[in-house]
């Protein structure tokens, strides 16, 4: 019985499609692939693409994730240095670094596992670094007494070389302080130790503001002082001036009586009269008497009353 050649067709590319999916698999970027043969990992593929394989039951992969993972540590009480409690969480970022040594350990690559594992080293990294510090280290009324950063900085020196020591195929990249509270047992106590520091740094503002303040006042007083002085001499040497040339100016007046006193009287009419000025004054006071007409001038011809 003849075929036909699209039967023929289909069949091919059945074949091949079912080579394929039995001899290759597919890593995408965020995966790494893990490849084991009768249960014994003999290869890895950390690009992502095409890769083959033999077919199960001679080789099987493993698709492991290699991003950065993130562990969340518990809130737990920690006795830090002069007794002190505090309670104190961090989160750790991890990846897998090395899949072939990652993949036997952890229960054929199980994240849950590893991060079970690794929660352990984080408490004991946290407690015996946190130990080491005091209290105004984490919690202060002044930021710059907190050392979150150098904390943070040596709890992962001391996990990184715990996992490097038991080569675990994984490498952490960061922790970060996620959470700090207190027990309720010595919150209160807490609580009155920061306001009484608070209340030494106002304490100390106050005292830097009245001393601040009593410069500037001394030296506002000085100045005044120098000024009013100066003002003093001022008017001092001012009125002397004033003095000499009324002095110079009486000798003048006192040559001519009569011509002073005119001339006295004409100036304060002159200083009445310089603005748009209505008054009401008898003419007989002075100096407005010299608005008055002059009287009748009688002149002496020299001759007697009969013509002679």
């Amino acid at each position: 019985m003849k075929r036909s050649p699209l039967t023929l067709t289909i069949a091919l590319v059945l074949i091949v499609v079912f080579g394929l999916l039995v001899f290759t698999y597919q890593v995408r970027k965020s995966e790494v692939a893990v490849v084991a043969r009768f249960g014994r990992v003999v290869r890895q593929q950390t690009d992502p693409g095409l890769g083959f394989r033999w077919p199960y039951p001679i080789e099987q992969v493993y698709k492991l994730d290699q991003r950065i993972q993130n562990l969340e540590g518990k809130f737990e009480t920690i006795k830090l240095t002069g007794q002190t409690i505090l309670m104190l969480e961090v989160y750790v970022g991890w990846h897998i670094d090395d899949p072939k040594v990652f993949f036997p350990n952890f229960a054929g690559g199980s994240i849950s596992v590893a991060e079970d594992r690794l929660e352990e080293l984080v408490r004991n990294a946290k407690n015996e670094v946190a130990g080491k510090h005091v209290f105004s280290d984490f919690v202060s009324s002044d930021a710059k007494q907190m050392k979150f950063g150098e904390i943070e900085a040596e709890i992962l020196s001391r996990l990184q070389g715990e996992v490097s020591s038991r080569n675990y195929g994984l490498a952490v990249d960061f922790v970060r302080i996620k959470k700090i509270g207190l027990p309720e047992t010595v919150t209160q106590a807490v609580f009155d130790r920061m306001t009484s520091e608070r209340q030494t740094y106002v304490s100390q503002i106050q005292s830097s503001g009245e001393e601040i303040a009593n410069k500037i006042k001394s030296k506002a007083n000085s100045d005044a002082s120098k000024l009013i002085a100066d003002a003093d001499a001022e008017a001092f040497r001012i009125r002397a001036e004033g003095e000499a040339k009324m002095l110079d100016a009486l000798q003048v007046f006192q040559q001519d009586t009569n011509l002073a006193t005119f001339i006295l009287q004409e100036t304060a009419l002159e200083e009445m009269l310089t603005n748009r000025t209505t008054l009401i004054l008898d003419q007989s006071t002075a100096p407005l008497n010299l608005l008055q007409p002059l009287p009748p001038q009688k002149f002496d011809t020299g001759k007697s009353a009969d013509g002679k």
